[in-house]
């Protein structure tokens, strides 16, 4: 029974997106999390089931069992390097199912953030799925905050061109996977969030002449603007710096109709001469905002008069750019989006009005299967310094106590460990 109607509830979840409503997903999402231990068995369940065929699983004596004690029992926690010769054996063009019932055909790179350099990572629809399951959440929450209604983004988005493993293997960022799956675009436009950027200049070859053209289309339609987005804040932070040593040359795009000789890509030469007329009336005007401000404070609700947030990863390693986020964003709130790993995603902020430094996150119990490492601060004999213990017999997410620390291990469909 159980079982029937976390499918029925998924299903409304993933049904296409031009049906999106925000009551429904909010109300889908509570429902979901106040049973947050039957969903993760379920999930479990489903993983397991889903992957009982592969290589991994087969060798660790689970014999079709899908509880959430046998998992545990049969299942050791891994990292990364422990999988890391499975991964090459998919990397090199093994096609039979290794750590997932159905063959790997994409890999992601890592952001080389934790080992210091790119790992590869098995990606599949499901993540895909994960992902726009976040991405409603988080927009459910946000919009009902800080509500916007047929406008554009203003996203820094740029993705990176795949490539093929020597073994066949289609490979590249989890954002390229995302940005280039072909639901990407209509589910963005259905969330109200459709960038103003044509995809010749998400899609370039060249990173700063698709910052360049970012900054034009977002000037381009500046009065369409509603929000202002990147993955990372950093990113942000990068366009607006280069906007301070390119925006005469903008305006003079803009005033004469004419694109910059320094964009050389004809795809985005093309695309661009499109969308470019001779409007020295805004010219004139982003020059006046420009000449206006004092040391750029305020920059992007003086641009873009309709924005109504700031938007992007603004915790843990990107914490730093704050300042300067809140610099160029004078009196617009900043948004912090969700919280994931180059393994998955894990949580959503559900609630949006807190700052980033007090951001909090609220798992999403039906994407993945979760697990946490109790984590213990001790103080040394000297009393002067301390160090963690860790406990590794993990709890699950209906185990987790409020106030303390743990660290998070993931089971999800493209990764069964």
């Amino acid at each position: 029974m159980l079982e029937l109607w976390f499918k029925r509830v998924v299903k409304n979840m993933l049904e296409k997106v031009e049906e999106f409503n925000m009551e429904k997903v909010i109300q889908e999402f509570e429902t979901l999390t106040k049973d947050a231990g039957r969903v993760q068995r379920e999930t479990l369940k489903r993983i397991l089931e889903d992957n009982a065929s592969a290589e991994y699983l087969q060798n660790l004596g689970l014999n079709g069992r899908t509880d959430p004690e046998s998992f545990k029992a049969c299942v050791p926690l891994v990292t990364h390097k422990e999988l890391e010769p499975y991964i090459h054996r998919i990397i090199d063009g093994d096609t039979s199912s290794i750590l997932t019932g159905k063959p790997i055909t994409t890999m992601s790179l890592s952001s080389g953030t934790t080992q210091g350099k790119p790992k590869y990572l098995p990606w599949n629809d499901e993540l895909f799925e994960t992902t726009m399951q976040i991405y409603q959440t988080s927009f459910a929450y946000r919009n009902r905050e800080f509500p916007i209604k047929n406008g554009k983004a203003l996203s820094f988005i740029y993705s990176s061109k795949q490539f093929k493993t020597k073994g066949g293997v289609a490979a590249g960022t989890a954002t390229t996977n995302v940005f280039r799956n072909s639901r990407y675009k209509r589910e963005m436009k259905a969330l109200q969030s459709q960038c103003c950027s044509p995809d010749e200049v998400i899609f370039g070859p060249d990173f700063f002449q698709s910052l360049y053209c970012h900054l034009l289309c977002g000037l381009i339609f500046h009065e369409e603007v509603q929000l202002v987005s990147s993955v990372f804040a950093h990113s942000i932070v990068h366009a607006f710096r280069t906007f301070e040593q390119v925006w005469e040359e903008l305006c003079t795009d803009i005033k004469q109709g004419v694109l910059s000789s320094r964009i050389t890509v004809p795809s985005i030469r093309a695309v661009m001469s499109k969308l470019l007329k001779p409007n020295p009336e805004l010219a004139n005007l982003i020059h006046a905002k420009c000449v206006g401000l004092s040391n750029w404070y305020g920059l992007i609700p003086e641009l873009f008069p309709n924005a109504k947030y700031v938007y992007g990863i603004m915790t843990g390693s990107m914490e730093p750019y704050l300042k300067k986020m809140r610099h160029y964003a004078g009196e617009l709130p900043l948004l912090t989006a969700d919280y994931g790993s180059s393994e998955g995603w894990i949580a959503a902020n559900v609630n949006p009005r807190l700052a980033p430094e007090f951001a909090t996150y609220a798992v999403l119990p039906q994407i993945g299967y979760f697990e946490f490492i109790p984590l213990t601060q001790l103080e040394n004999n000297d009393a002067s310094s301390s160090f963690l213990s860790i406990d590794l017999n993990p709890v699950g997410l209906s185990e987790v106590k409020v106030g303390e620390e743990y660290e998070i291990v993931i089971t999800n469909p493209a990764d069964t460990f």
